[in-house]
């Protein structure tokens, strides 16, 4: 989620899967668990942003501005709702769980869940679409694609994501109390007010399908890049331009876009992962006539919620420098050798001359 991380703190109070119907006690653990897992997760977004705010100047080219603000709003968005809802869930432990539906507390409860969570997959896909444009079309990119373009898309997703969230507000839909009586979301039980889940819920698969299909894209395209490359570049001359050539592909398979293909994968697995249980669970469950809550649910949003915290963690992890020790290190063992025995070469031929 990615996103798309339909945010909700991941540890809602526990509860016992046969109390369906009387409201949930929380337990000392529980609170200290969600104060846990809120602080690490606005710490882990807030050391994302500071890594990607370090590594700005390597993003000056117009062509990458367009990515690094799309991963911002990403962040922001994943940090927002991480702490807005974090605060939403410790204030339930704090009133012992108890929450009716149609209070004003549960309705933006809903809202922030439903706007939060449609952010974060949109801004991954958006995040996929402009990588996939930049890579097969780069021409295009680099006159047609800029930071002002980036700017009205995450305004225009953010925009789209809050009128869906306000829809209950003016009577399209509601907000209702959800099993295990801690947390509001959009009715998934019951023959009634189905449009907005099914808008909901079909959504996020498109922006995670449509990601995947970008990356997949993306990606052969930058493996068809390198192959052309290597063999373009390679010559039957000698042993120094072969490692040339094999200097050449690295550097270009080590590339700043590259590293940005490689975390926005990362981010569509961990949004696909997180997020694809509860987005099918929910959808396929309108088709369905029984009403009865279901625990399935409750596990696929305490999976969704994960996104937010492992999102921040791709930027950290996977940055240039672990992308290079891992991928690149074993090309790179070899240049400085090739360099400096073609430097000698040249001060040999000067000296003779």
């Amino acid at each position: 989620m990615t996103t798309p991380s339909v945010p909700i703190n991941v540890s809602f109070p526990n509860v016992s899967a046969t109390n369906t119907t009387s409201p949930s006690v929380s337990k000392p653990d529980g609170l200290g668990m969600s104060l846990f897992t809120m602080l690490f997760g606005a710490i882990s977004n807030l050391t994302a942003l500071g890594i990607l705010a370090r590594s700005r100047g390597r993003f000056r080219r117009q062509s990458k501005k367009s990515f690094l603000l799309l991963t911002v709003a990403l962040l922001v968005a994943d940090l927002l709702g991480h702490v807005i809802l974090g605060a939403f869930a410790l204030h339930v432990h704090l009133n012992q769980g108890v929450l009716q539906t149609g209070e004003p507390f549960c309705n933006v409860f809903g809202a922030s869940m439903v706007f939060f969570g449609l952010c974060s997959l949109f801004f991954g896909f958006a995040m996929a679409v402009e990588r996939c444009v930049a890579i097969t079309q780069p021409f295009f990119h680099v006159s047609m694609v800029t930071a002002a373009h980036a700017k009205s898309v995450v305004l225009f997703l953010s925009t789209f994501a809050l009128v869906l969230a306000l829809s209950p507000f003016f009577s399209t839909g509601r907000y209702i109390l959800q099993f295990p009586k801690t947390w509001c979301f959009l009715p998934i039980h019951g023959s009634a007010d189905t449009t907005l889940v099914l808008v909901f819920s079909s959504l996020g698969l498109f922006a995670l399908f449509f990601s995947l299909f970008c990356n997949i894209v993306s990606g052969l395209a930058l493996l068809h890049a390198r192959i052309k490359s290597r063999n373009g570049n390679t010559t039957p001359s000698g042993s120094s331009d072969r490692r040339a050539s094999t200097a050449s592909s690295a550097s270009l398979f080590c590339t700043l876009d590259v590293e940005m293909m490689v975390q926005l994968a990362a981010v569509t697995v961990v949004s696909c992962v997180c997020w694809g249980p509860f987005l099918i669970h929910i959808f396929m469950k309108q088709f369905k006539m029984h009403t009865e809550p279901d625990l399935l649910v409750l596990i696929g949003l305490r999976m969704a919620a994960w996104n937010q915290i492992l999102d921040p963690w791709v930027y950290i992890l996977l940055r240039r420098k672990m992308l290079t020790r891992l991928c690149c290190g074993r090309y790179y063992q070899g240049i400085p050798t090739s360099s400096n025995s073609l430097l000698e070469s040249r001060r040999n031929t000067i000296n003779l001359q």
